[in-house]
């Protein structure tokens, strides 16, 4: 079982992370054989060396600047829903639906998003 705390924590580090685009603090968020999916897009990156590659592909949608806000609508066993708005200069906003699976040691090991461009 996690905690509201623990996938708060997850969250900060994930902007943090998104912010930095240090390769360190994105491998830090996820297990090995962690999955990160996207939907309506058909992003799918397996392993932990997969998901930097992707993320680091993205920084330029950062350009102009950029806001994250989050709130965790559920927490239940080892998964959260939360619901996520990014503010992007560059590529508009987008209200999302993530739901995530973390680890007992606070690393998500399963990322799913669904994108609503507002």
């Amino acid at each position: 079982m996690i905690t509201t705390q623990q996938v708060a924590a997850w969250l900060e580090a994930y902007v943090h992370a998104w912010a930095t685009a240090a390769a360190d603090d994105i491998e830090a968020l996820f297990t090995p054989d962690a999955e990160y999916h996207e939907l309506p897009y058909e992003t799918s990156w397996v392993g932990r060396e997969r998901i930097v590659e992707g993320w680091l592909s993205r920084q330029n949608w950062q350009e102009g600047g950029w806001t994250f806000d989050w709130k965790i609508l559920m927490v239940t066993g080892d998964t959260a829903a939360v619901q996520g708005m990014g503010v992007y200069k560059k590529l508009g906003t987008f209200d999302n639906l993530w739901v995530v699976t973390l680890d007992p040691d606070g690393r998500c090991s399963m990322f799913r998003m669904w994108n609503n461009e507002v």
